[in-house]
């Protein structure tokens, strides 16, 4: 299935919108953070400065950011641009639904007009959605005129992608599960609903919630990688990305010398941890290198307007 040029252009139109709301709130953490080194120190994790100013966005914000304009670029390229403007949708829903409970009422009109546009993207691919096989207009051709289908990935990356975004995947689920059983059963619901007591951004995604999310979609971005389905690379390239951005965060928290968060003494598991940034940071890097490559198009066959079968008169005869 590709996806019509009016269902393009809406879906670039959504992403647009998504990106311009995710830029207000970026600049006027700018404006009030000042450098622009602080606000990165404090996505990664440093909030020792909150009692001079609080920032209202996570590093989530610009990783989204980044899958907008993504998004909008291949909606406005590609016939084939429905997987994307599906993953970027459903991720995004997922990600922000804990805003709905969140304190603040400019946050919880920043995520109603989020979901609304998320949920928009969905619609979109799913209702603009063309029949390819007929080979007309709004379906993929190459470069010699013949039409083609979505882009599957090669088998050697998406055999290498699938298995780093399934070992990602795992581990992070396996330090949900030591947290889950480390915490008190308050804070580990906290965790995951965004309780006072975590004092989160006003933009935040509660770090339970977002860990859930993140083993979700690395294990599936897995699953299709390894089967090579149609939405592989969107998925992955997506899952690779944030991977990417946790994995930074983390690996700039385990090398800065001078961090002000509280971090326990060093043991296995801090040391642990610092290696599974580390790895989170290259495994991102490595899907998105792995993915971010073309791959195979499909052909479809092609049936020219004569081959046809006649289409039935306005006036049918007797015993039609």
């Amino acid at each position: 299935m590709t996806v019509t040029r009016t269902a393009r252009l809406t879906g670039a139109a959504l992403c647009a919108a998504l990106a311009l709301v995710g830029i207000v709130w970026l600049l006027r953490d700018l404006a009030a953070l000042g450098p622009t080194t602080e606000l990165l120190w404090y996505w990664a994790g440093d909030h020792g400065f909150r009692i001079h100013q609080s920032a209202a966005t996570t590093l989530v914000d610009p990783l989204l950011l980044v899958a907008y304009v993504v998004t909008a670029f291949v909606a406005l390229r590609s016939p084939l641009a429905a997987p994307a403007l599906a993953v970027t949708g459903l991720t995004t829903l997922a990600l922000r639904l804990p805003g709905l409970w969140a304190s603040g009422i400019e946050a919880l009109v920043t995520t109603l007009l989020t979901l609304a546009l998320a949920a928009g993207l969905v619609v979109t691919a799913a209702a603009g959605r063309h029949d390819e096989r007929n080979g007309h207009a709004g379906s993929g051709r190459d470069g010699n005129g013949e039409p083609y289908g979505p882009e599957r990935p090669r088998t050697g990356p998406a055999v290498a992608a699938g298995i780093l975004c399934a070992l990602a995947g795992l581990i992070w689920a396996a330090w949900e599960l030591r947290w889950a059983t480390l915490l008190p059963v308050e804070y580990t619901v906290g965790r995951y609903t965004g309780g006072r007591s975590l004092m989160l951004p006003a933009l935040a995604v509660p770090p339970g919630w977002l860990n859930a999310v993140l083993v979700l979609l690395l294990l599936t971005a897995a699953a299709s990688a390894f089967a090579r389905a149609r939405h592989a690379r969107p998925l992955g390239l997506l899952a690779g990305l944030l991977l990417t951005g946790v994995g930074a965060g983390g690996t700039a928290a385990a090398l800065r010398p001078d961090w002000h968060t509280y971090v326990p003494e060093l043991d296995i598991y801090s040391v642990a941890y610092d290696l599974g940034c580390f790895y989170a940071l290259a495994a991102g890097l490595a899907v998105l290198l792995l993915l971010g490559r073309p791959g195979r198009r499909r052909r479809v066959p092609y049936r020219p307007a004569a081959a046809l079968p006649p289409a039935p008169p306005t006036r049918r005869p007797p015993g039609w």
